[in-house]
């Protein structure tokens, strides 16, 4: 099963105990995957459609739980794709129109239908609400990315309004949520890793969230350990090619005028740098007698360097 469908399966057992969550998570399935049917007599039935059994008993479960209400379950099999799809369908008009009113998606005055794909603000008031729909949201029409992979968690909404208002809800959590349109969809969606730590709190898919901690935590180690011997790996190749070039330096300057024509504390260090070729600033430093320090045998080898320059220079020496 991959990491979304953990997480779906994850919040599809969560059922809140207080009403108004069960209302606004309701809210968020029928706005997101829900059609209300209006047939020639003006009776009205409401489908919820999804492509996963859990998100399909979740909603049998709010239902139930919420308005005492039996629901029929669909179920279409499409040999070609070798998909399931579930429909969870309330078919009594009475049944229906409680259920719409409750959501605030029908005006208990007028009797007409709001815009499905809009959430009513008196629906998501309290914090908890808030959570809850977002929990049903993602459930209805969201997906995460394999945390090892990237770190990518989406809900997919139908109009910008929708997609706007999720956005919206989403943000009050102290989220910086952003929207992009897809094809015919409008995309809210998080990228950074801790956002979507934070995101899965919010939706109270805690398992989840200590299962993302720890891959962030594993991938965190383990770019730290990369830049660690990434750095240490340029420390080691920057020495290794100073020495060679200090070599190659000391043994010019012997060749074309002799170390007995070089200052001795100069021969000093050029003698300690060709017997330890592989050695650091601060052991060829302390093999000296008496020791000198890092800077010291630094200073006396970058000499060594210059005079080499200079001597090529005036002997039509290549650089």
């Amino acid at each position: 099963m991959s990491f979304s469908g953990q997480v779906r399966e994850e919040l599809a057992k969560h059922i809140s105990p207080a009403r108004h969550c069960c209302i606004a998570e309701l809210a968020a399935f029928i706005g997101m995957c829900g059609t209300v049917v209006i047939n020639r007599f003006d009776q009205c039935s409401i489908k919820i459609h999804t492509e996963n059994f859990l998100v399909a008993r979740k909603v049998f479960t709010l239902i139930e739980k919420t308005f005492n209400i039996k629901t029929d379950i669909a179920v279409r099999r499409n040999t070609v794709k070798k998909s399931v799809s579930y429909a969870v369908v309330v078919r009594r008009h009475g049944d229906a129109v409680r259920i719409l009113q409750a959501v605030k998606m029908l005006d208990e005055h007028e009797g007409r239908a709001e815009e499905l794909h809009a959430v009513n603000p008196l629906v998501v008031q309290q914090t908890c609400c808030r959570r809850a729909f977002l929990r049903g949201a993602f459930q209805a029409s969201g997906s995460m990315s394999d945390p090892r992979k990237s770190y990518h968690f989406e809900i997919v909404c139908s109009t910008e309004v929708m997609a706007g208002q999720i956005r919206g809800l989403i943000c009050s959590f102290s989220m910086d949520a952003k929207i992009v349109p897809r094809k015919r969809s409008y995309i809210v969606y998080l990228k950074e890793g801790s956002q979507i730590v934070d995101m899965l709190n919010v939706m109270e898919a805690h398992v989840a969230l200590m299962e993302l901690e720890n891959v962030r935590i594993l991938k965190e180690m383990r770019n730290s350990v990369n830049r660690q011997v990434n750095c240490e790996t340029a420390n080691i190749n920057k020495t290794v090619s100073a020495a060679v070039k200090q070599v190659e330096d000391i043994t010019y300057l012997r060749e074309r005028i002799g170390f007995e024509n070089m200052p001795d504390n100069l021969v000093e260090a050029a003698l300690a740098r060709l017997e330890n070729p592989n050695a650091t600033l601060k052991e060829l430093g302390e093999s000296l007698t008496p020791p000198v320090g890092k800077s010291g045998i630094n200073h006396r080898l970058r000499k060594l360097s210059e005079l080499a320059d200079k001597v090529r220079r005036e002997q039509g020496g290549l650089l």
